[in-house]
């Protein structure tokens, strides 16, 4: 198993069990948080800062993005998909 992570040229150690953890339980908080407060961040801004405080950078932006993926994901499967209107050409 690999014991470091290279980041920007720097290495850092990988996350341990606890710190994993502690991680999780911040972006699973700060969620919690966005879905009460219909996706409103200033609601959840401080959710929001211990996320970032305990979560490695790389992570918040991983779990940032799969969040968006998962409700885009839950709308597509909920509302269905809708196409654009293009243009009403004249033949």
């Amino acid at each position: 198993m690999i014991n470091f992570l290279f980041v920007f040229g720097a290495v850092m150690t990988a996350p341990n069990s606890a710190e994993r953890k502690t991680c999780w339980d911040a972006r699973d908080h700060l969620w919690k948080c966005l879905d009460d407060n219909d996706d409103n961040v200033a609601s959840c801004q401080r959710f929001q800062s211990e996320f970032e405080a305990k979560c490695p950078a790389q992570w918040v932006k991983y779990f940032t993005k799969r969040r968006d993926f998962l409700k885009y994901k839950e709308k597509m499967q909920t509302e269905g998909f809708t196409p654009a209107e293009g243009p009403q050409g004249a033949s």
